[in-house]
């Protein structure tokens, strides 16, 4: 078993960023830019293609989540943004965009044929590309979508060697269970 220094200083920051996540500090977007570069690499030299474009996905979403979460945009006071509960209308579109996105990017990988594990990639990537936009609006519901894409990344980066990334999303779906807990509680107090 060999480990990257690539993989590890990857883990070693996403340890500092889904802390930063727990806690919905302003240092989560600054370390999700530095995370998600990183993460570009490792994925695209591990065939795991699809995680890879949603890593450039998440390099973009940083930057509009820093925007919005310190008030520069969708905010009518120019106020920090609070932690909320995302509104039951949007549900209905965010599952059925999962739906799509996850059968849709499985299809392509399959079809592309170079992603070592299209179904486990696409599916976990759509929930990635959802969970990243409800994060960025700091709905607290953001953690049920990422205590489903945390295990699917277990066995991708267990499965392609990178064990170090693999032993970060272990501790990813920990923090998981503990930061719906904590921003639910932090929603109501708001």
């Amino acid at each position: 078993m060999t480990v990257s220094w690539i993989d590890i200083v990857g883990a070693i920051i996403g340890v500092a960023y889904i802390i930063s996540e727990y806690r919905a500090d302003r240092w989560f977007w600054p370390l999700s830019l530095v995370m998600s570069a990183f993460y570009i690499v490792i994925d695209f030299t591990s065939g795991i293609y699809a995680n890879g474009a949603i890593c450039c996905y998440n390099f973009i979403m940083s930057i509009y989540g820093i925007l919005v979460w310190r008030g520069l945009v969708q905010s009518k006071d120019g106020g920090e943004r609070p932690i909320t509960s995302c509104p039951r209308r949007y549900w209905p579109a965010l599952i059925a965009t999962t739906a799509a996105l996850s059968v849709g990017l499985w299809w392509l990988l399959g079809w592309l044929g170079e992603s070592q594990y299209p179904w486990l990639d696409g599916i976990s990537s759509a929930l990635t590309i959802v969970a990243m936009w409800m994060l960025a609006q700091k709905y607290w519901q953001q953690w049920l979508f990422w205590m489903v894409v945390e295990p699917l990344m277990i066995i991708l980066f267990w499965t392609t060697g990178n064990y170090a990334s693999a032993a970060l999303y272990a501790v990813f779906e920990i923090v998981c269970i503990l930061g719906l807990r904590h921003w639910r509680k932090q929603q109501v107090e708001a």
